[in-house]
């Protein structure tokens, strides 16, 4: 993974199942919430984004649980780079428990598109630029 950034999540009892553990849809949001934050600390919004834009869809996701989150559970989400993007970003992620025991290994996909046109563009330059930072 390249340029790394970790967020705590902590589990609310919503988002557990009957069977006690974190339902399994909720990562999909666990790992949106750290891309997010990858962006901000890279110094870019998805707001900002969007009011420049510039739209970042998702258009592939993987999950590979490993191990149950339970309800009150303080994760860690690690995301990073896969590689250098171009017209899409690839994002790789960790999701750990208190311990750094590996509870979800997950991969996105998301495409650079253009707002007026709905068509798929290049990474911007201001992106780029402060990923050579």
């Amino acid at each position: 993974m390249k340029k790394t950034h970790e967020i705590n999540i902590r589990v609310r009892y919503g988002e557990t199942d009957q069977m006690g553990v974190v339902y399994h849809a909720n990562y999909a949001q666990y790992l949106e919430v750290a891309r997010v934050e990858w962006l901000r600390e890279l110094g870019v919004s998805y707001k900002w984004m969007e009011e420049n834009g510039v739209m970042l869809p998702v258009i592939s996701l993987q999950l590979n649980y490993k191990n149950p989150a339970r309800y009150d559970d303080l994760l860690t989400v690690v995301v990073g780079l896969k590689k250098d993007p171009g017209v899409k970003i690839e994002f790789e992620y960790l999701v750990l428990d208190e311990k750094g025991k590996i509870l979800v290994e997950a991969n996105t996909v998301l495409a650079f598109v253009n707002m007026q046109t709905g068509k798929p563009m290049k990474c911007p330059d201001y992106i780029l630029s402060k990923l050579q930072e």
